[in-house]
């Protein structure tokens, strides 16, 4: 029935059709709407909801009729805006909406209270005065959880929850033990804060205080969630309440926590740590009925709602790996704030991802700790929106509203969203409606600008309290009973600070440590080893093969069956491309068990038509993956087209590389310019979380970069950007110029034995120029060349060296050889980070004749390698340097100033007397 529960008076046609369905079929209606109409005998008229005649002979409908229809609109309105009458805030007074739920605004009056109505029936209530109609709708709708939910258009959904809210009341129900249970969680959110804010006074925690019942929620989410059989919580939040949920939810020792807030140093010299409310930690846990459940909680920079989309990677990788078959075992859980989902845009990224093939998860569990407030911003000025969840709305999901205060409620909204989840595996919001305590941090004095919010908070007792107070009135506990509870908690902190201060060091326990027992970690002279990636021709050959040939019996597009056929020929004439680089690359890694998965936009075919690793059916558009199809033993190939998102799909991509590192993980920029909307990401996880959480990450971006006149967005992925934060170890940046060194480095990414981000500039013209090419034994002997050197090249008669990276050595290999050059070497430096300085200068050592040494790029001076290469080798400050002159912009819009300023550097690489700074 709950799909035709918004009848109203414009709807009087369609209940005359509900109505004739009735009396041709009664079976075929729904049960409640059946039972409506077998309470009144119409005989052979039909009413309009105004007194109109349908069909028969009548003009009017009885009176007691018309009331019937409005008690249905009375309920039907309780569903769709109970929420914004519940009672739901435990600090401040609802906001007043209009028009109310009074009676009177349906066209019922005090004096139908008493009557008995069969609208009840909607409701699972059978015949029932209005009163008790009314009480019941109150007690679903307006209480301490508001639901909102009528906007889902599956029917399914719609009554099942519905048909949960009419059983259950919406109102929790909970035995003796669950409710001791409840009340010792809380005790140790409030115990916990409260310790620290007398051992560590004044320092920064983030404190959970008026929102804990956070923590007896998420413990009985864990609980529950193992009955559905599932195996693994990935869990990401940000600093308020972390350190409880890492203490009495995760397991983490309490003892560690005051280590870290004791300030002291790490066990680990090159490793430089983080704040203690921004690290992850990985546990297993044993829940009552004795299952074992895999927890996560991932680190998290503070830059709001950024880790959601890790979390969400994760996820995927572990349902990838690990439960193919039954994905929804892994669950994944993000805490937000309310000002950060309301004004973070990556929240609308990661939840456009819900329901994509690519990035779906099965559902996810969001919560948000509602403060009512952002830093010192009321939250009238944080949103536009009614609620700050109202972003659940892109994928139609469920929100359940809660008051904070209410443990229970809060409670069984949380069991709630995890039985919806796990059923329909779609993503469901809860509201957590409390306060802060304090200020931004412990630190701050609120009172500034929320005087009067803050002087109620001041006198208002904690969540514990609250429900203490209702157990002991249920005769649940004793007064005693909440004391022991809080000395006994109490006393055991006690013994874990003292221990905490016997320890030296601080050691940092690595996130996910199961999935990477195997690997090392790696400084940089690791990292500057070769790695053997040759591989079998024969071997090579067959996978040519398979790539080489489409299914027989479907027909495709033309020019695609000769491009694929393309592929057999290009490696029997030894002249073998960029994109076969990438396909023999992925299909020799597939051959040895490794996955790879690749994603971004437009990738299946590639930005510039290169890729084609998805070949579509002409007729049917059945997708065909040829990568998929090269042994019975290999691995898996997943590609997907994203959506039109880089910092949410950089973030997915980066927490699938960090939970399966026998993944080759690459992330593809449509171009390397747009790269920088995920420049959060970039700057917080992917070169700097090794240092400050012990995590490696083998995260592939492929960044396609090269300027051919395209303008100021379609030229530069900002190389310069990407090796002013290289340090230490942190990563690879490499800027290929053969296919064969691009095969070798894809190859290297996984045959190493630690991960390292690569960052790899890719070209867009090289992709067809006739010059880069690479024989099949270039692919099957060697390895990844960080150095190239001029093979033609003479070193007696050298007189200028050039030193170039990239595309740029083409075009000065083209002007070398049109003005017959042999006094000029070009070497190309193929990885910029780590440098391979030693090789740069064996190199200047052969070319000792060589007075004019040269850094050649395309890009403007203050961007590209320039003030890299200056930075690390310290002979580069004598050299001279051939670039665009300093600009804003990447490059010039008009393509005939770009050209020209393009072969004015040229000039001066091979002509000195030629630097023109009008470049």
């Amino acid at each position: 029935m709950d799909k035709y529960s918004f009848l109203n008076a414009a709807h009087t046609a369609y209940f005359a059709d509900l109505y004739d369905q009735y009396l041709q079929n009664p079976d075929s209606l729904e049960p409640s709407w059946r039972a409506f109409f077998q309470g009144y005998d119409f005989g052979s008229e039909s009413y309009g909801l105004e007194g109109e005649i349908i069909e028969g002979v009548s003009t009017q409908i009885p009176e007691h009729v018309q009331k019937e229809f409005q008690v249905v609109k009375l309920i039907d309105s309780y569903r769709n805006r109970g929420h914004l009458f519940t009672k739901t805030n435990p600090v401040r007074a609802r906001r007043k909406y209009a028009p109310t739920l009074e009676i009177e605004n349906f066209g019922l009056s005090q004096s139908d209270l008493d009557t008995v109505f069969n609208a009840g029936d909607i409701l699972g209530l059978g015949k029932q005065t209005l009163r008790e109609i009314r009480t019941h709708l109150e007690a679903i709708y307006c209480n301490s959880i508001g639901v909102e939910y009528m906007y889902i258009r599956k029917p399914d959904e719609i009554e099942w929850i519905q048909s949960k809210l009419n059983i259950n009341d919406n109102l929790p129900k909970f035995s003796t033990v669950e409710k001791k249970h409840i009340l010792k969680k809380l005790n140790e959110a409030v115990s916990f804060e409260n310790f620290l804010h007398t051992k560590y006074v004044g320092q920064k925690r983030f404190s959970l205080e008026g929102g804990e019942s956070l923590i007896p929620a998420l413990d009985a989410l864990i609980e529950k969630a193992s009955e559905y059989d599932v195996k693994e919580f990935v869990m990401g939040m940000a600093h308020r309440g972390r350190l409880s949920t890492l203490t009495n939810i995760f397991g983490k020792s309490a003892k560690d926590i005051f280590s870290e807030f004791d300030g002291k140093d790490y066990e680990q010299e090159v490793f430089d740590g983080d704040v203690k409310y921004h690290l992850g930690w990985t546990s297993d846990r044993i829940t009552d009925a004795g299952k074992k459940i895999n927890l996560n909680i991932a680190p998290n920079p503070s830059h709001l709602e950024t880790v959601g989309a890790v979390v969400e990677g994760i996820a995927r990788a572990k349902q990838d790996d690990k439960y193919p078959e039954n994905p929804s075992q892994v669950l994944p859980i993000i805490v937000h704030g309310d000002a950060a989902i309301a004004g973070q845009g990556l929240v609308y990224e990661v939840i456009q991802m819900a329901k994509l093939e690519g990035y779906k998860t099965n559902g996810t569990i969001h919560i948000v700790v509602n403060n009512q407030i952002g830093f010192t911003t009321n939250y009238r000025d944080a949103r536009s929106s009614t609620y700050c969840t109202d972003v659940a709305k892109v994928t139609l999901s469920p929100v359940l509203h809660v008051n904070a205060d209410d443990a229970e409620a809060v409670v069984h909204a949380v069991l709630f969203a995890l039985h919806f989840r796990m059923k329909f595996r779609r993503d469901v919001f809860i509201d957590l409606l409390g306060y802060r305590k304090y200020g931004h941090n412990e630190g701050d004095e609120p009172k500034f600008t929320q005087p009067l919010l803050y002087k109620a908070i001041a006198k208002h007792k904690n969540p514990r309290d609250i429900y203490a107070e209702k157990l002991i009135a249920e005769g649940v506990i004793d007064s005693k009973y909440v004391s022991k509870l809080e000395k006994d908690y109490k006393n055991s902190l006690e013994e874990k600070l003292e221990d905490s201060r016997k320890i030296k060091k601080t050691e940092i326990t690595p996130f996910m440590s199961n999935e990477w027992e195997n690997y090392i970690t790696a400084e940089e002279d690791k990292m500057m080893k070769a790695v053997d990636t040759s591989y079998d021709r024969e071997e090579l050959a067959k996978i040519t093969k398979v790539l080489s040939n489409l299914p027989k019996d479907k027909k495709f597009i033309r020019k695609i069956s000769r491009l694929i056929e393309s592929r057999q020929t290009m490696f029997d004439e030894d002249k073998l491309d960029w994109a076969m680089a990438e396909h023999l690359a992925y299909g020799t890694l597939l051959e040895e068990g490794y996955d790879v998965r690749i994603s971004g936009q437009d990738v299946e075919r590639g930005t510039f038509s290169h890729r084609h690793a998805v070949v579509k059916v002409e007729d049917s558009e059945e997708e065909i993956i040829l990568h998929n199809n090269i042994s019975d033993t290999q691995g898996r190939f997943f590609i997907y087209n994203s959506l039109l998102s880089e910092y949410g799909v950089v973030g997915f991509d980066y927490g699938y590389a960090m939970a399966s590192p026998k993944t080759l993980t690459i992330w593809e920029a449509q171009f390397g310019d747009f790269s920088n909307g995920a420049q959060i990401m970039i700057d917080q996880y992917i070169t700097a979380a090794e240092d400050k959480w012990k995590l490696q990450n083998g995260l592939v971006m492929l960044l396609p970069h090269g300027y051919e006149g395209q303008g100021a967005e379609h030229s530069s992925a900002r190389m310069e950007r990407y090796l002013q934060m290289c340090a230490k170890d942190n990563m690879f940046v490499v800027d290929c110029t053969t296919p064969a060194n691009m095969y070798h480095l894809l190859r290297k990414q996984m045959k190493a034995k630690f991960r390292k981000p690569l960052i790899v500039f890719t070209p867009k013209s090289l992709l067809r120029h006739p010059l880069v090419v690479s024989t099949v034994d270039e692919f099957t002997n060697g390895c990844f060349q960080m150095l190239i050197d001029d093979k033609k090249a003479k070193a007696d008669q050298v007189k200028t060296l050039v030193f170039v990276a990239g595309k740029f050595y083409y075009d000065l290999l083209e002007e070398q050889e049109n003005l017959k050059r042999k006094d000029v070497a070009l070497i190309r430096i193929e990885q910029l980070f780590p440098l391979p300085i030693e090789d740069i200068r064996k190199v200047l050592s052969k070319y000792k004749n060589a007075k004019d040494v040269v850094w050649a790029q395309e890009e403007p001076r203050n961007m590209g390698a320039y003030s890299h290469i200056m930075m690390h080798i310290d002979e580069a400050r004598a050299w001279r340097a051939a670039t665009r002159r300093t600009y804003s912009a990447p490059a010039a819009g008009s393509s005939t100033r770009s050209k020209r300023r393009h072969q004015q550097v040229i000039d001066y690489v091979f002509d000195k007397t030629k630097n023109n700074q009008r470049r």
